[in-house]
């Protein structure tokens, strides 16, 4: 085996462009939905009391991946990141490993990728203005790709009002209350997912919810019956039922599987999406590994071409 490329966080981020991550990710969801690229489920390993580390295999293109990545919610306060981990990019034909890729790099990229496809297909035609709430890193790439998208204008709301600040100074949007971002045509919601941001109440004709926060087991960013009021959306039935934002409204038997469609579906235009400009839309994002290798497909491609650098080790 020769050289193993490892790309860095500045690697991937030099490698894919939000623009280039958006198509990729939504090419990954019709071949996903066509069957032509593979995801087993994802595993979930729990660190009791501190967090949980998850296991997520791919295939598609001629590639194989895997990502091992954490959650562990209290690391900040200890200095760390919340979300830790590393990719490994095998070779499908001959098993042989291809790269390394810091998984935090990807994992924000290609969540903010996927906001701006759900938007794409699922949000009201004219739709302006996009409202973030929670603005830590997966928030700042969901930003940065509706930006990409062409959304202009926006609200960033985060209970530390710096982490907004910056945000909003980056995209030139503005900073807001919660209220402010959710009145937004567009909206993501990007938090830890400890407790719910959005309630029925908060509902209102020609509204797009990106719920991109609740990624496991116990976690929820809109009540029970804020999820059952909207016409729902996710990017895969069995992992967002398990631990995504339909979860309460699942148990609680507000919703049944004939009430979500997949994105995937939409995307390859063999499902309907928004039903009418009055209608509330809510995309349930969980989080798929094919999102993953869509973007670690790129950041390779562009090792390859001699776009980026990266350091290199031997097994």
């Amino acid at each position: 085996m020769g050289e193993l490329p490892v790309l860095d966080r500045e690697a991937v981020l030099a490698a894919v462009s939000p623009a280039e991550a958006i198509e990729r990710v939504r090419e990954a969801f019709v071949a996903h939905h066509r069957g032509e690229w593979a995801m087993p489920p994802k595993l979930f390993l729990d660190s009791p009391g501190r967090g949980d580390f998850r296991a997520m295999p791919a295939r598609g293109d001629g590639l194989a991946l895997v990502k091992w990545v954490t959650s562990f919610p209290g690391n900040p306060a200890r200095g760390l990141p919340t979300v830790t981990g590393v990719i490994v990019l095998s070779e499908l034909d001959s098993g042989e490993p291809l790269a390394l890729l810091d998984a935090r790099s990807v994992t924000a990229l290609r969540t903010g990728a996927v906001a701006a496809v759900a938007t794409g297909a699922l949000a009201r035609e004219g739709a302006e203005g996009a409202g973030i709430v929670g603005c830590g890193l997966h928030g700042a790439w969901t930003g940065r790709c509706l930006a990409a998208a062409g959304y202009r204008e926006g609200v960033c709301h985060d209970p530390d009002p710096a982490a907004a600040e910056r945000l909003a100074d980056e995209l030139g949007w503005a900073t807001g209350s919660r209220e402010e971002a959710l009145a937004c045509d567009v909206v993501s919601c990007v938090t830890p997912g400890h407790q719910p941001v959005v309630e029925a109440g908060d509902l209102r004709p020609g509204l797009h919810l990106n719920m991109l926060g609740a990624d496991g087991p116990g976690k929820a960013e809109a009540t029970p019956g804020a999820v059952a009021s909207c016409t729902l959306f996710c990017d895969e039935w069995e992992q967002a039922v398990h631990g995504g934002e339909l979860t309460g409204a699942v148990a609680a038997g507000l919703v049944e599987r004939g009430q979500v469609t997949e994105l995937g579906a939409v995307l390859a235009g063999e499902a309907p999406g928004r039903p009418g400009p009055q209608a509330v839309t809510l995309f349930d994002s969980t989080g798929l590994a094919i999102q993953d290798l869509a973007v670690a497909a790129g950041a390779l491609e562009a090792w390859r071409a001699g776009r980026v650098e990266a350091q290199t080790l031997r097994l």
